[in-house]
C-alpha cells in the first residue's frame, strides 16, 4: 500500500540550517505544535526561492509541511520575524546560536512545545530590544530550559540538614549543601542563590523580575553555564566560544 503525505501548518523557529547540494537546505524546526522537525527545503538557497529568507537561522515563520513516514518537506514558508541581521554584534549572535544549540539538545521532538518555544522567543525578543542585561537573559533561559526538562535543581536547603543558609552548589548532584556536609561544590551569596531559586522554581513570568549588579550577574551566569555542562553532561562550542569572547 502506498504511503500517503499528508499537510499541515504550523510557527517554527528555524535553530539550525545546513546546506544540501547547491541550492537545498535541511532545516531543523523549533515548533509550537510538533517540537523539534527536520525539514528539507527544496531549492531555499535560490534567489528566487519564496522559501529562502524564512529558511535562514533565527528566523521565524509559519511553515507549511508535507510528511511522509518520518520524512519532512518544506511546502511553503512566510517569514514573520527574523531575529538576526547580517553585520550584527557577534556577541549577541553568539549567544542566540547557543540558545538554538541548547534547545536542539533539550526540546521534546513529535510533542507539543508551547512553553519551551515561548521562553526561547521572549529570551530573543529581550535581547533584541536589550531589556536585561545579557548575562541575566542567559541565565534565565538556562535555568528555565532546565526546569521545563526535567532538570530543576533543589535549592531549597542542604541536602543532608536542610540548613537554608551558606550553602554550597554541587552541579553534579543539583542539589546544595552546608559547609559542614558539602563535598565540594560552589559557594553562593545570599543574592546569587535567592536570584537562581527565583529563575529555577518559577515559571516564566516570574522568572525575570530580579535585579543584580553587573559583576554579580557575571557570577551568576558562569554558574549556569556550568551547572547546564555538568549536569548535562556535555560541552557546547557555542557556549565556549561565547565566554572566550566576553571574558
Amino acid at each position: 500500500m502506498k504511503e500517503t503525505e499528508t499537510r499541515f501548518t504550523t510557527d517554527a523557529l528555524v535553530i539550525k540550517e545546513m546546506s544540501v547540494g547547491e541550492s537545498d537546505r535541511l532545516v531543523t524546526l523549533f515548533t509550537r505544535d510538533y517540537g523539534l522537525i527536520r525539514a528539507f527545503a527544496a531549492g531555499a538557497k535560490s534567489v528566487r526561492s519564496k522559501k529562502g529568507a524564512a529558511t535562514s537561522l533565527l528566523t521565524y515563520g509559519s511553515f507549511t509541511l508535507l510528511r511522509k513516514k518520518d520524512t519532512y518537506k518544506i511546502y511553503e514558508a512566510v517569514p514573520i520575524k527574523m531575529f538576526f541581521t547580517m553585520g550584527g554584534d557577534i556577541e549577541l549572535l553568539t549567544l542566540e546560536q547557543y540558545f538554538c544549540e541548547l534547545a536542539g539538545v533539550l526540546c521534546p521532538s513529535d510533542e507539543p512545545a508551547e512553553d519551551f518555544l515561548r521562553l526561547m522567543l521572549n529570551c530573543l525578543k529581550f535581547l533584541e530590544e536589550e531589556r536585561l542585561p545579557e548575562n541575566q537573559i542567559k541565565a534565565i533561559f538556562e535555568m528555565q530550559m532546565m526546569r521545563l526538562s526535567g532538570y530543576r535543581p533543589d535549592l531549597s536547603g542542604c541536602g543532608i540538614c536542610g540548613r537554608e543558609e551558606n550553602l554550597f552548589f554541587d552541579m553534579h548532584e543539583g542539589t546544595v549543601f552546608c559547609a559542614e556536609h558539602k563535598k565540594g561544590g560552589k559557594a553562593l551569596c545570599r543574592d546569587i542563590l535567592s536570584a537562581l531559586r527565583l529563575i529555577s522554581d518559577n515559571g516564566m513570568k516570574k522568572a525575570f523580575f530580579f535585579s543584580l549588579p553587573e559583576e554579580k550577574l557575571g557570577e551568576l551566569s558562569k554558574i549556569t553555564g556550568e551547572y547546564v555542562r555538568l549536569r548535562l553532561e556535555r560541552s557546547f562550542n557555542t557556549l565556549d566560544f561565547y565566554e572566550t569572547i566576553t571574558s
